[in-house]
């Protein structure tokens, strides 16, 4: 023989499908449930994050003094978004999350058909600007349907449609989340980097860990919350 076999492509597949819909189960359970369940799995979370943040630290640098001050940032960072997600409604909480996994969903299948120019490829070799452009289609279409819906919930069956301001407003919202989303994947895989591993843990099969699947979502909240705070 020549060698050992290459590993197939996606062979880790049905193990990441299973991941998923497992953590989306619990998700849903949580925002069914509503309160106390959903702000303590929101804590869960948040715990989780913090300590494979923690651990990224420790491994990134071997300086005291700046170990302590990023885990102090991470911490106020971390915490912050999760506080303001125990202060949305569940609806909202939807909505953010779901305007994170439709950035995440639109910018793989763009960066993976139309590919180009990286980004910033040492930090992350796979995110392109085809990607980015993906991530604003994605923020901006899954607002449009959240908006909508929203508005059909407070007013009933409407034909309501969207202005050319209205787009152009809503196109903007897309392109800033796009961008925080991907701002905190950067910051977590340059993160990553430092610290000379792939995942932020082994805790979810085929996902790596809880960072992984939360980086995009922290700034996104922080934003939200700032905006509707400012709003309100």
């Amino acid at each position: 023989m020549d060698g050992d076999p290459k590993p197939k492509k996606n062979a880790d597949l049905p193990k990441r499908l299973i991941s998923a819909a497992v953590m989306v189960a619990i998700a849903v359970a949580a925002l069914v449930a509503g309160d106390p369940w959903l702000d303590w799995f929101i804590a869960a979370v948040v715990l989780a994050t913090f300590v494979e943040f923690i651990l990224l630290v420790v491994k990134a640098t071997t300086n005291v003094p700046y170990r302590l001050a990023a885990i102090l940032a991470g911490a106020l960072y971390i915490g912050l978004a999760g506080f303001v997600l125990t202060r949305m409604p569940p609806g909202l909480v939807v909505g953010i999350v779901g305007t994170v996994i439709a950035i995440d969903t639109f910018a793989f299948f763009f960066g993976r058909t139309i590919g180009g120019p990286k980004i910033a490829p040492s930090i992350s070799p796979s995110k392109t600007w085809a990607g980015l452009l993906g991530g604003v289609v994605g923020a901006s279409l899954w607002l449009a349907l959240f908006i909508y819906f929203s508005a059909r919930q407070v007013s009933g069956p409407t034909t309501m449609g969207f202005d050319m301001n209205e787009v152009g407003t809503i196109a903007l919202m897309g392109l800033a989340l796009a961008v925080a989303a991907q701002a905190g994947d950067f910051l977590e895989s340059w993160l990553k980097r430092k610290a000379g591993v792939k995942d932020s843990s082994h805790l979810i099969p085929g996902h790596g860990g809880v960072f992984d699947r939360t980086d995009g979502i922290i700034p996104v909240v922080l934003i939200a919350g700032f905006v509707l705070g400012s709003a309100a």
